[in-house]
């Protein structure tokens, strides 16, 4: 059997129940060997994170200690640079092998940008996309992401045959949860308890973390 590996990258600053959920949701109907979720060191994208490359990779672990299918990979942690997506897959890709199945996950946001990641068409070449659709979302493709779904996109998971180079735009349960509101709240005194694992929560609190 061909190992399938979805692979889901983010700052996760901090984890919440909008990650976590996605990433079930994508393992369930891709029915994935495994789902490693990636914590960035320096995202090149985006400003630098509140919390410590070290504390956002504690709360991941926290957040996935009860589910032995959500695994963490520190391997952009390990990096002394900027952290580019091209990069973890070669090095996965490399690791696991040219038999397996590779799944980049990505939300819709993320993919509407895609053209200004760094050789963001290598991407394809080592994994096959996974685009987080939100009933909400109304931001307009550029013509090069239209002309690329147009010939790489399949209608759903029993399309996906190949070990890299398709796009599946997969619609998720619609959770109105971000990292950009959690810290919000912290910074403000008020509460995100709900928005995200108990766990997480208390380590945010004994670390004093987004705090003005």
């Amino acid at each position: 059997m061909t190992l399938r590996v979805g692979l889901l990258g983010g700052t996760f600053d901090p984890i919440h129940f909008g990650h976590l959920r996605s990433a079930v949701e994508v393992r369930e109907y891709l029915a994935l060997d495994e789902l490693r979720l990636i914590p960035n060191a320096t995202p090149p994208h985006r400003d630098s994170p509140g919390a410590t490359a070290q504390q956002r990779l504690e709360m991941v672990c926290l957040a996935t200690a009860s589910d032995d299918q959500l695994l963490v990979d520190d391997c952009e942690l390990r990096r002394e640079r900027p952290s580019y997506t091209v990069e973890t897959l070669e090095a996965l890709r490399a690791e696991l092998g040219a038999e397996a199945t590779l799944f980049l996950i990505v939300g819709w946001d993320a993919f509407c940008g895609l053209p200004g990641w760094h050789r963001w068409e290598s991407l394809l070449e080592l994994a096959s996309l996974v685009v987080l659709q939100r009933p909400e979302q109304d931001q307009e493709l550029p013509e090069v992401l239209k002309d690329l779904l147009a010939a790489r996109s399949v209608g759903d998971a029993s399309a996906l045959t190949a070990t890299c180079g398709e796009i599946l735009c997969l619609a998720q349960t619609p959770l109105a949860i971000s990292a950009t509101h959690i810290r919000s709240l912290i910074s403000a005194g008020r509460s995100p308890r709900f928005l995200l694992p108990d766990s997480v929560l208390g380590y945010i609190e004994t670390n004093g973390l987004y705090r003005p």
